[in-house]
């Protein structure tokens, strides 16, 4: 290789392109106008009144998580940690006991998802091979005012119910 050195030149025309600061006013004066028409006339402006109005949310959304159960009321996870090790976020915490009412091996004594840390992407419920875990709350606004709140325990997953009728989970593709 060579030891010369290339000189690139600047792209711009003339001076009126090379500064920028002219498009940046450009910019604003088109920011400005639409602040002044929406003024002075709002009524073409999309307002949702959400605390009044819920939103449709439909089957694929991905809400807060909960712990489905069979119909007899005992919990379908079996404590494999499949969903914990197929989280990206690290935020399930599962501790394994045996289970005591003879429908398998094991079951979860502990089992903690922290909403502060997850990032709703699903994982756990493609990867729970028992459909035990399911994102189908229709919970979309989750608030506390301490931390400790945000950790849901295995208790409130299993009491919290699904907005979604099975016919209406399946046809969503979740």
């Amino acid at each position: 290789m060579s030891g010369k050195i290339k000189i690139m030149e600047r792209k711009g025309k003339d001076l009126y392109e090379r500064l920028y600061l002219i498009e940046v006013f450009k910019g604003m004066a088109v920011t400005f106008g639409h602040f002044l028409s929406n003024l002075l006339d709002n009524s073409k402006l999309y307002v949702r009144h959400y605390p009044e109005v819920k939103p449709e949310i439909t089957a694929r959304w991905r809400g807060r998580h909960r712990l489905t159960k069979y119909e007899d009321g005992t919990m379908k996870c079996v404590a494999c940690f499949m969903c914990q090790t197929n989280c990206p976020a690290k935020c399930i915490m599962i501790e394994a006991g045996e289970r005591v009412d003879g429908r398998t091996e094991k079951m979860p004594v502990r089992f903690d998802i922290d909403l502060l840390e997850c990032i709703y992407c699903g994982y756990c419920v493609e990867a729970c091979p028992m459909d035990a875990i399911r994102m189908d709350t229709g919970i979309f606004s989750v608030t506390g005012d301490e931390r400790k709140s945000f950790v849901l325990k295995i208790t409130d997953l299993l009491e919290t119910p699904g907005a979604f009728t099975e016919e209406e989970y399946k046809k969503g593709g979740a």
